[in-house]
């Protein structure tokens, strides 16, 4: 039998190569794939004797998907791809079962939009301790607090992080006294008493308090109502804890007195907003209308920076291992930036990401905190919420940073 000619051989060995490069190809890219969870939950609101704006089906989850895009983006060049699987469990399903599911499919990461509630459950399962949840939109101080755990990473901020970053604004306008109304909500009571907390760290004084009980149709009786309701003792700025949009809407220009409104409505701090363009927001504002074809809203702002914390870690630990990027993550060198000028990072006392906090009206931003003049000997950011001194999580430790 005759040997193939010199050209055949070499045409072989070529393909032989060539299968062998495309093999290894294949199974780096299977090995560097980073599988993200996306657990969501939005629980039924409740009777309303207002008519606030429905939010978008996909709220949370388009931040999501556009932050999945731009991990995709650095994860090219360094071998690594990215799949964001998302489940959505119904007011009243079975997180827990959720949160098994994802994991059986191979994420160690979950990103969790959901209540503060579903949170602390999720924290407290024996499974949970070898992954990474990222709590993107819960404010539930008692998550930084008595339900910390080793293994959460609180993404969005504190409901101490926005009232003190409203504080240092109004203090700084020197409007420091504040009437305080507060809605009929269990989540209205906890964002009270984070203004009442805030006032007394910035030396403000809360003047006045009464808890709106109303349950008349507000669009109607405003005029006639909200007159009678707001008449109190002197003060600078009417400060409303309504998380649901029932009734604060209706305060402004109805008080007795002409003062401003702040807190959850009127000027509210907050993640993200539409008029958001400095530090290159203008740039992720544009691409996230292109793909989702509406505005970013805060929770969509958080869920992208949660899904980012992940890709960021790879980048710079270049590395697709989940334990890496875990220790990545809560060391010390970690930041990211989230198009809020200061970068953020970990505080690995109570695992609270530090940033800056809008104060947005309707149509305009109005400032960011933390304020010029609120000092602090390691970081400005850490003037919003509680700082290490004054942390009751237990399980993290508290060492810097």
């Amino acid at each position: 039998m005759t040997a193939p000619p010199p050209a055949r051989r070499l045409c072989a060995a070529l393909t032989l190569s060539l299968s062998l490069l495309l093999g290894t190809a294949s199974g780096a890219a299977a090995a560097d794939l980073i599988r993200i969870g996306y657990l969501s939950q939005t629980p039924e609101p409740p009777p309303s004797v207002a008519n606030p704006d429905e939010p978008p089906a996909d709220d949370g989850l388009a931040g999501a998907r556009l932050a999945l895009a731009d991990n995709a983006t650095t994860g090219k060049f360094l071998n690594q791809s990215f799949e964001l699987d998302a489940v959505d469990v119904p007011p009243d399903g079975d997180a827990a079962a959720a949160l098994r599911e994802l994991v059986g499919r191979g994420a160690r990461f979950i990103v969790v939009d959901a209540p503060g509630s579903t949170v602390t459950a999720l924290s407290a399962l024996p499974e949970a301790a070898r992954l990474l949840l990222l709590n993107a939109n819960a404010p539930d101080d008692s998550l930084r607090a008595e339900s910390c755990a080793p293994h959460l990473l609180n993404v969005g901020p504190s409901r101490a992080m926005l009232a003190d970053a409203l504080g240092q604004y109004l203090v700084k306008k020197r409007w420091t006294r504040w009437f305080l109304v507060t809605g009929r909500r269990p989540e209205d009571a906890l964002y009270a008493a984070a203004i009442r907390r805030a006032a007394k760290r910035f030396g403000a004084q809360i003047v006045a308090e009464k808890t709106w009980t109303a349950d008349s149709d507000v669009n109607r009786t405003a005029e006639a109502e909200i007159p009678v309701f707001t008449q109190v003792k002197a003060y600078d700025v009417l400060v409303v804890a309504d998380e649901l949009d029932e009734f604060g809407d209706y305060l402004a220009y109805r008080t007795t007195d002409p003062r401003p409104v702040a807190g959850t409505q009127g000027l509210v701090p907050t993640v993200w907003h539409r008029t958001h363009e400095q530090w290159g927001a203008a740039q992720l504002q544009s691409r996230f209308k292109t793909a989702a074809k509406r505005p970013m809203t805060a929770r969509d702002h958080n869920s992208w920076t949660a899904v980012r914390v992940v890709g960021e870690a790879a980048a710079q630990a270049r590395s697709a291992d989940p334990d890496r990027l875990i220790a990545t993550i809560n060391g010390p060198a970690f930041t990211l930036s989230a198009f809020r000028g200061t970068p953020f990072s970990l505080r690995a006392w109570d695992g609270q990401l530090r940033q800056p906090v809008l104060l947005a009206a309707d149509r305009s931003l109005v400032s960011v905190s933390p304020q010029d003049g609120f000092l602090h000997p390691r970081t400005e950011l850490d003037t919003l919420g509680f700082d290490q001194p004054e942390t009751l999580c237990k399980t993290r430790g508290s060492k810097t940073p």
